[in-house]
């Protein structure tokens, strides 16, 4: 499989086949996946691997602690601005209506849509978990490294044959996590990622988020001209 291929092909997946993944296979991807380039080479990313039993017990305090914590533990970093201007939240709203759509819930129907979500803590039925932390003293520009670092996992699951779908709803549960995980203070939860294989018949899978037209984003300076 060429990039581009893994590219067009790389979706957020949000079920899974039981079907567990060796752990030669997800070896070889972060094996691959550190050389994500790093400004400076800090390589800030901290990885936890989670599979069978640990994965299991984990899903079970998340589901045990929404009994007194529907909303989870916050997060110590914030996911969106609180004033989302548009585009940026059109978007995001578009897409949580093509999402829901897929498997027929409606917008009135809350307790579908509550439903839907859990499922981030259940990583969507994958048998594997990855949780990708970062040194808290770090900042921006490292943040963004992380990125490149979850975007080559997900690109060479894609050569793998496997589908990943990036979470940082568990970030609000990093409490529980960092706990389950043992991980030292000095660490901070960015987000969980599910692994997995795809469930080819699970309606939600099936869908296929728009993108913004070049034209939206690209300005072509001087003497650059659009093809």
């Amino acid at each position: 499989m060429i990039v581009s291929e893994a590219v067009m092909s790389r979706f957020s997946c949000r079920s899974f086949l039981t079907t567990k993944v060796p752990q030669a296979v997800i070896h070889e991807i972060l094996d691959v996946s550190r050389r994500a380039p790093s400004g400076g080479n800090l390589q800030p990313w901290h990885v936890y691997v989670l599979q069978d039993d640990v994965l299991a017990q984990l899903i079970a305090k998340v589901r045990e602690g929404r009994v007194n914590s529907p909303r989870g533990e916050g997060t110590e970093y914030c996911i969106y601005p609180t004033d989302l201007k548009d585009p940026y939240d059109s978007r995001r709203d578009k897409c949580g209506e093509d999402l829901y759509a897929t498997i027929g819930v409606k917008r009135s129907n809350t307790r579908g849509r509550v439903r839907q979500f859990r499922r981030n803590f259940e990583m969507f039925g994958a048998t594997t978990g990855l949780f990708v932390y970062i040194d808290r003293t770090l900042g921006p520009p490292q943040w963004a490294d992380v990125g490149m670092f979850l975007q080559t996992i997900m690109l060479v699951a894609r050569e793998q044959g496997l589908h990943t779908c990036p979470q940082e709803a568990w970030a609000t549960w990093h409490k529980t996590v960092g706990e389950h995980l043992a991980a030292p203070e000095h660490l901070m939860l960015f987000c969980g990622i599910a692994l997995g294989y795809v469930d080819p018949d699970a309606p939600i899978n099936t869908l296929v988020t728009e993108r913004a037209d070049m034209d939206d984003f690209v300005t072509w300076v001087g003497k650059s001209r659009r093809p």
